[in-house]
């Protein structure tokens, strides 16, 4: 047999030859190569570079499943950003309360593809909701769901998957699974307010998640509903 007899069909090996990189770039024909050519040495020989590699090959692919997450997080990151900065500008772009009133129930809920959107006052009992999409609590009701005892101490965003609290929820409330509860400043003289978020699934809105975007949308909600309050 010379030098140039092999066993490869011819276009198989002037493939190789002309492209040799196209054989080193691909992951499963070469651990095949490797793999054989362990066998031909014998089981009492150790092939340090293959165990070197095949600890390579483990930290590779670490790095590209965590690659792969630090991408998807990243989109999910943006994807939530622009949601809410398009609630904002719905927010923004009703000229009386009413309006917005009207369309938290709607729109504003349809862009935050969540289930129910509700704005929630203080009253003297009895006092019934001036609007459809507003909830009425007695005094100290929503310091008492944030977990703080007076107006000053509610926390900015609270999110909950336990101990959903359907009464703020209105009519929607029985079918809400978690629920993201933003605080609401309406001016010295006012009594707080509250947005409640509330979504079918369950972990939507579960501790331990980020809520800077949440307590963006509370704070610009807060401003709007100052400035129609102060008309």
């Amino acid at each position: 047999m010379s030098i140039t007899d092999t066993a490869l069909p011819r276009d198989v090996r002037d493939h190789v030859l002309t492209d040799p990189t196209a054989i080193l770039e691909d992951d499963a024909v070469m651990r095949v190569l490797l793999d054989a050519n362990d066998r031909k040495r014998g089981e009492n020989v150790v092939d340090l570079r293959g165990l070197a590699m095949d600890r390579l090959e483990t930290r590779l692919d670490r790095l590209t499943d965590t690659h792969r997450h630090v991408v998807a997080a990243a989109y999910d990151n943006l994807a939530g950003t622009n949601q809410i900065h398009r609630c904002v500008l719905a927010i923004l772009d009703h000229p009386t309360l009413a309006d917005l009133l009207d369309a938290l129930a709607g729109p504003i809920a349809d862009i935050l593809g969540i289930h129910s959107v509700r704005l929630v006052l203080e009253a003297p009992e009895g006092e019934g909701a001036p609007h459809p999409s507003v909830t009425v609590l007695p005094p100290g009701g929503i310091a008492a769901r944030l977990g703080g005892l007076h107006a000053r101490d509610l926390r900015p965003v609270t999110l909950r998957r336990d101990g959903v609290d359907p009464v703020l929820h209105g009519p929607a409330g029985g079918a809400v699974g978690s629920e993201a509860l933003l605080g609401l400043d309406l001016g010295a003289d006012r009594r707080p307010g509250l947005l409640a978020l509330g979504a079918r699934d369950a972990d939507l809105f579960a501790p331990g998640q980020a809520t800077d975007l949440l307590a963006f949308l509370g704070a610009s909600t807060e401003r709007v509903l100052r400035r129609h309050l102060d008309a």
